[in-house]
């Protein structure tokens, strides 16, 4: 997120004197801001959280998972980074999803969804870095397939979406590019050779397998947070956009000029027709739409500069716009947009594209208060939105628009995550501030403070800030989902016919096949079948390792020693792990999860015989 100021004129000193006060009041008052009510989220001992958060690692490339309301990190799930602690990106199966890539930017979780409530069966992840997306099956918490780089687009940083029943993730770019990838063009050229592109990975229902569905052609811009419509809008996405003034350089202050940037308003089901119908261009292997050549499928809705969050209402009835340089959120309505588009009720065109009527389509600006960015929704008619600059929490009322409650948090929040609050029927129970920074709230370690995640009670009328933890950077965006709707499995079901595997010591062997070596190992607690493999210098040796621990939580780890790979196999989990044999000598290896008290006794050696 980027702080902007306006190039000239009054409103430019208003936004210097607002960033200022912004950096230096929660600095003077940050101890006392926030306070917190101990107890609120504590759960004792025995007891499980009611919710799960699923929060973005950002550049860590990894995925979070939290209890709430306990704010206990449970688990890390490996996603785009390789992870030596579980052995992601070390087995064959995960270096081979990796593609090579050694880091990823996760910025945006987005739940599956069945009639637009969450189903706990998939978590879908963007790649904001390498243009891809992660689906992360919620039985095993593992990534199930990696799919990208995804062809044409450039920084899916606003693939944070799906549709009411999953039939698509969405993934439009932070950047415009050139099209193809790899296209090159001066940036002199970028009004006429450059292109955001909207990209809709379509989900197998029943599998969740990805692919790229179809990609839809847009104007030169940024393209920043998304929702889906849902119930009455259902069939409807909505973006936002920034830097539609087309600048190449200094961002800051040329993306800032114009008075307003646009909502894409998108009928999703409508390009898929256009698809069917054969009204594409095929790039890059790609079916791409473009809109200006087959009109009714996308429209533009002007909002306030530099928007960051538009968020759609859980009846589906408003869409809500924040721009980050003015102190109010913008409301539309879905039937006055639908109104607008057939009464073409348009104020001219911009790229090819019509612009609704503003006044026509708005219902409301609230004001909130400074730096608004994104809204999460309660079970009692309530909006809440993030204010950067004022470090708060807005509570307003929709149907009224009046701000009835705002509450202080430490320090700069980007996005919030409500208890289901983007479903079509949030809990209103708990609310996550993810923030930006956090200036004194924990032990130093050094320059960089750790940043933040703070939960607020909103179950009642006034909202209470009820506990904090550090979080590694940068927290970007969470979902929250009811426990019971998460049904992960407790142990890998015992496949007999699955390739590599081994279930009994006697099928345990070692077969040559030329230069390759591939050891079928039998593992138990607490020891390999075999445990020692002899190899020539040079062999490619395969290690294909079956689990044979039956019990909940008995995880058996593989490493050797100096030869820098290691894995974690869960109980009843076959892998498969390899390495050239290019050191000659004698290597060590052994059980790395601890599993019995014999762990230690886990352990066997590979025997490089030296070239002759």
């Amino acid at each position: 997120m980027r702080r902007r100021v306006k190039s000239a004129g009054i409103l430019g000193a208003v936004t210097l004197v607002v960033i200022a006060l912004a950096i230096v009041l929660p600095q003077l008052g940050g101890r006392e801001s926030g306070a917190q009510e101990p107890g609120k989220a504590f759960v004792p001992p025995g007891k499980l959280d009611e919710y799960y958060m699923f929060a973005s690692g950002g550049h860590s490339g990894q995925v979070y998972v939290f209890g709430i309301p306990s704010m206990r990190r449970i688990r890390t799930i490996p996603v785009f980074t390789p992870d030596p602690a579980t052995g992601w990106g070390y087995d064959e199966h995960s270096k081979r999803m990796l593609g090579g890539y050694t880091w990823g930017d996760v910025h945006h979780p987005a739940l599956s969804e069945t009639r637009g409530e969450y189903d706990g069966r998939w978590l879908f992840v963007n790649d904001n870095a390498n243009n891809r997306v992660a689906r992360i099956d919620l039985k095993t918490f593992t990534v199930g397939q990696i799919l990208g780089p995804v062809p044409n687009i450039m920084g899916p940083h606003c693939a944070a979406f799906v549709t009411p029943n999953t039939e698509y993730f969405m993934m439009p770019s932070r950047f415009s590019a050139p099209i193809p990838t790899g296209t090159y063009a001066p940036l002199s050229e970028y009004g006429k050779k450059y292109f955001g592109v909207l990209a809709a990975i379509a989900v197998d229902p029943k599998t969740g397998e990805m692919s790229v569905g179809w990609e839809l052609l847009l104007p030169p811009w940024q393209y920043d947070l998304s929702d889906a419509g849902k119930k009455v809008s259902e069939g409807w996405a909505f973006l936002t956009t920034y830097n539609t003034e087309e600048a190449t350089t200094v961002l800051e202050k040329n993306a800032s000029k114009n008075d307003r940037d646009y909502i894409i308003v998108l009928n999703w089901r409508e390009v898929e027709k256009a698809v069917k119908a054969g009204k594409f261009t095929a790039i890059a292997g790609v079916k791409v739409v473009d809109p200006t050549k087959v009109p009714g499928l996308v429209y533009l809705i002007p909002v306030a500069k530099s928007p960051h969050g538009v968020d759609v209402s859980p009846d589906g009835r408003f869409i809500v716009a924040s721009g980050k340089l003015q102190p109010t959120v913008t409301v539309y309505e879905f039937a006055k947009i639908q109104e607008a588009i057939q009464k073409k009720d348009f104020a001219g065109t911009v790229r090819g594209l019509p612009v609704l009527n503003y006044e026509s389509v708005r219902v409301a600006e609230v004001p909130v208060g400074l730096g608004p960015l994104h809204t999460q929704f309660d079970d009692k008619g309530f909006a809440y939105t993030s204010l950067f600059l004022d470090s708060a929490i807005a509570k307003w009322q929709l149907g009224t628009w009046k701000v009835v409650d705002k509450v202080q948090i430490n320090y700069n929040v980007g996005h919030l995550a409500a208890a289901e609050g983007d479903s079509a029927s949030p809990d209103g129970k708990y609310l996550v501030s993810l923030n930006k920074m956090a200036k004194d709230r924990f032990l130093s370690v050094g320059p960089s403070h750790p940043e933040s995640l703070q939960l607020i009670d909103i179950a009642g009328g006034k909202m209470r800030v009820i506990a904090d933890a550090p979080v590694d950077p940068e927290p970007h965006y969470a979902q929250i989902v009811k426990a019971d709707k998460i049904k992960a499995i407790e142990i890998h079901p015992k496949e007999t016919k699955r390739p590599n595997s081994v279930w009994s010591p006697k099928d345990a062997r070692i077969e040559r096949k030329g230069n390759e070596v591939h050891v079928y190992m039998y593992a138990i607690r607490s020891r390999y079948v075999p445990d020692n493999v002899e190899v020539n210098q040079g062999d490619r040796v395969f290690f294909h390792i079956t689990n044979n621990d039956l019990d909940e939580d008995l995880t058996h780890g593989f490493g050797i020693s100096l030869y820098n790979v290691n894995m974690e196999i869960q109980p009843g989990e076959t892998k498969t792990i390899s390495i050239v044999a290019e050191k000659p000598g004698v290597y060590p290896f052994y059980c790395t999860n601890f599993c019995s008290a014999l762990h230690q006794e886990m352990q066997g050696y590979l025997l490089v015989k030296p070239k002759k």
